[in-house]
């Protein structure tokens, strides 16, 4: 059989393009789909949603304070509040009205008010929420609002077909501060426990930095090809900001830096 350039060019574009479709990193492109002065809305994946608002703090200004909105079919859950009741009812409203979507479950990753400041809301619209045992202690204890359902160490929520993971991997941040695990999107929600990259300590004042940096390793040894990584504050990225986490933190013994093993 002849081979002409005609055929050759044929099976070169041919093969340019199965190898385009073959190595081309899955990828979605960011967009914002909600902007007002309180609250942002991105969708960062087919079918998560980080929303953003705002907290004024003394010591590190105008903070912007992430939640994830993962969304399975016609429901969704609803990880960390926004900081205020206000932008927690846009954001049910949102929710509702735009995604068309039930909210199945609200889940603050630990005790403060970048995480739960807006239950209340999501309480008065009877979503139920869930939350570690020590996050509820103490949410109670500072004279917050509490979610409603506890759990022990970790707990399975189901949204759509989809069940997501949360699970609390040891103290960092707070003593009760957990992370969330969506399999379908392959994201981890970090909130607070985790930096974005090139962010400083920030607030100290419920932490245990000794345990940080151990805690965040078996998060990374547990996810070890998790796509996306939503943290409490700044930008998502991969699985790097767990890397840069982990090295923030690191334990330091007599001028050395030393990483305590953990299991």
């Amino acid at each position: 059989m002849q081979i002409t350039t005609k055929s050759l060019l044929f099976i070169a574009i041919a093969i340019t393009s199965f190898a385009c479709s073959t190595l081309k990193p899955d990828s979605f492109k960011s967009k914002n789909v909600y902007k007002t002065q309180d609250l942002i809305i991105t969708q960062i994946s087919k079918n998560a949603f980080q929303h953003v608002t705002y907290k004024q703090t003394n010591d590190f200004g105008n903070v912007p304070c992430n939640g994830l909105v993962l969304r399975n079919g016609n429901e969704v859950i609803v990880f960390d509040t926004p900081i205020n009741d206000k932008s927690a009812a846009a954001l049910i409203t949102w929710v509702r009205e735009i995604l068309e979507c039930d909210i199945k479950a609200v889940v603050p990753t630990h005790f403060h008010d970048d995480c739960l400041g807006g239950l209340q809301a999501f309480h008065d619209q009877h979503i139920p929420s869930y939350a570690y045992v020590k996050t509820i202690e103490l949410a109670k204890e500072n004279k917050m609002v509490a979610p409603q359902n506890g759990f022990q160490d970790s707990l399975r929520l189901q949204v759509g077909n989809e069940k997501v993971a949360i699970k609390f991997f040891g103290e960092g941040h707070t003593k009760d501060n957990v992370i969330a695990y969506c399999p379908n999107e392959n994201i981890i929600f970090g909130g607070c426990l985790i930096k974005t990259l090139n962010a400083s300590k920030g607030f100290l004042g419920d932490a245990n930095t000794k345990e940080w940096s151990n805690t965040v390793v078996k998060i990374s040894k547990q996810y070890p090809d998790v796509k996306l990584v939503v943290p409490g504050h700044g930008k998502y990225g991969d699985k790097s900001l767990l890397d840069y986490t982990i090295e923030l933190f690191k334990t330091r013994y007599f001028g050395e830096e030393k990483l305590i093993k953990g299991n």
